[in-house]
């Protein structure tokens, strides 16, 4: 291995390890959105995973991801199982726009693979929701509950699928849009940083 490719390794681990300690940092400067239910926020913890997944490639993105949550697994209420859905939901977000920057590297392809991860994010997370974390939720509040909280805002919906895809899937897809610009404005003044360019 020359002395380059270890230089090259050792400042993508250091700056993976930097772009995961952010993303920690941000899932806590949490805030409610007026038109989801309280328990519900919104947070920009995958915009470092996104930023890492298009200056070094995919798999720094997912790895980031898992960092992050794995740290926050330490302080947990849900028994791993938020942790668990935001690490899935967080890589069917970076992959797919990483992968397609990857395979040609545009402002374009950067844009579809976004929103293309987003949109995926957003449709998995109604089935991540509905089979597993909802799920573990109503251990702690009653499923009755949770529906009300959503009715509270559209007194329509009925079931907890319809919350979701109502609610949750828009809400998801705007969480990752909202990444994706703030990415787009600073990606270039920090990606020269991360690549030691």
């Amino acid at each position: 291995m020359s002395n380059t490719t270890k230089h090259f390794n050792v400042r993508y681990m250091t700056m993976t390890a930097m772009l995961s300690a952010v993303a920690f940092v941000l899932m806590f400067l949490d805030f409610n959105v007026p038109f989801m239910p309280s328990f519900i926020s919104m947070d920009f913890s995958e915009l470092p995973a996104l930023i890492g997944s298009f200056a070094m490639g995919p798999w720094y993105g997912v790895v980031i991801c898992f960092v992050k949550n794995l740290l926050h697994l330490l302080m947990t209420s849900t028994g791993g199982v938020g942790e668990l859905s935001n690490f899935i939901l967080g890589t069917a977000f970076v992959l797919p726009a990483g992968l397609l920057y990857g395979h040609k590297k545009s402002k374009k392809n950067a844009m579809i693979g976004s929103i293309l991860g987003a949109a995926f994010m957003a449709v998995l997370g109604v089935a991540s929701n509905y089979f597993v974390v909802y799920p573990v939720y109503t251990a702690f509040m009653p499923m009755d509950t949770i529906i009300a909280m959503y009715q509270a805002i559209c007194p329509s919906v009925d079931t907890l699928l319809e919350c979701l895809v109502i609610f949750n899937m828009p809400f998801t897809f705007l969480k990752g849009m909202c990444s994706v610009g703030i990415t787009f404005l600073i990606y270039k003044h920090i990606s020269p940083i991360i690549k030691g360019i």
